[in-house]
């Protein structure tokens, strides 16, 4: 599903407008990004967490010419999902 298609479904299963469901939709990831970046994770129940994780500096290769290269050391965020998330699909 694309971010388009989200807002089509938002909109159409809220009665809210096209723009208002894309406003909405905007809010809850700036807020998500807001969140995780003070705070380091977020849960939502039903759904899952997301949390931020810290990756090591690291060595690795030009798969292109196979030279070495230092990969610098990076956040990432990582998402485990909910159990009931998880049963219901299965």
């Amino acid at each position: 599903m694309t971010k388009a298609e989200l807002v089509a479904r938002l909109a159409e299963d809220t009665e809210l407008t096209q723009v208002q469901a894309t406003k909405a939709i905007n809010g809850l990831v700036a807020i998500l990004g807001d969140e995780i970046r003070t705070t380091g994770s977020i849960s939502l129940a039903g759904l899952g967490s997301f949390t931020l994780v810290e990756r090591a500096a690291r060595r690795g290769f030009n798969p292109k010419t196979k030279e070495p290269i230092k990969i610098a050391a990076s956040k990432t965020v990582k998402f485990r999902v909910a159990k009931a998330l998880k049963e219901s699909i299965n």
